[in-house]
């Protein structure tokens, strides 16, 4: 009997070990960004990235150098970083949003984050990040950008899109022209 629940705990353990996270061994550095200009968070970013870095979070908000937009990036071990390019798009208006994302889009850039952002002259906007590997050409993406003053209707609104091959990147709730909130989803396709 004894054996049979060495060998039963032996097995869970495995089990447990096979399924846990696979630990990455690669030493880690970070770069944190912080600026209240979204034109300034762009060529920094891309600086960064010339180091090697890429993207892997964004906020914007209220911090001790004021309201800012704050974004960290990531760098692995030598040898295995790929080269991106980061642009970055800001609008109170979410069809400005779709079309420089079409825009941005049709240069090969893929959305990788978003945030909202208090600005001295803009208000609040909508902060979208787009990224790109320049060393893979003809990618091309599409977006679509779904908004609604009801959350209800959102689910329909997805679902208008997705048998399209649009598939979803996030959501946010933004501030309209007219000083009311809206829901806006964005969603991408591959289009090449």
């Amino acid at each position: 009997m004894m054996l049979t629940w060495l060998l039963v705990g032996s097995f869970t353990w495995m089990l447990g070990w096979a399924n846990a996270p696979t630990m990455n061994l690669d030493a880690m550095s970070y770069k944190l960004l912080a600026t209240n200009k979204t034109g300034t968070m762009e060529k920094e970013m891309n600086d960064v990235a010339a180091q090697g870095f890429k993207f892997v979070g964004t906020m914007g908000g209220e911090t001790m150098g004021g309201n800012e937009i704050v974004v960290i990036m990531q760098k692995g071990a030598a040898g295995k970083a790929t080269r991106y390019e980061y642009k970055l798009l800001a609008t109170r208006k979410t069809s400005t949003m779709e079309k420089e994302l079409n825009d941005a889009g049709a240069q090969g850039f893929s959305y990788v984050g978003q945030t909202i952002h208090e600005s001295t002259f803009g208000g609040r906007e909508v902060i979208v990040i787009m990224e790109r590997q320049p060393d893979i050409p003809n990618v091309k993406y599409g977006y679509k950008l779904q908004a609604t003053n009801r959350t209800s209707t959102m689910e329909k609104e997805l679902n208008a899109v997705g048998p399209n091959g649009y598939e979803f990147c996030n959501i946010t709730v933004a501030k309209t022209s007219f000083g009311g909130n809206e829901v806006v989803a964005i969603l991408r396709k591959q289009i090449n």
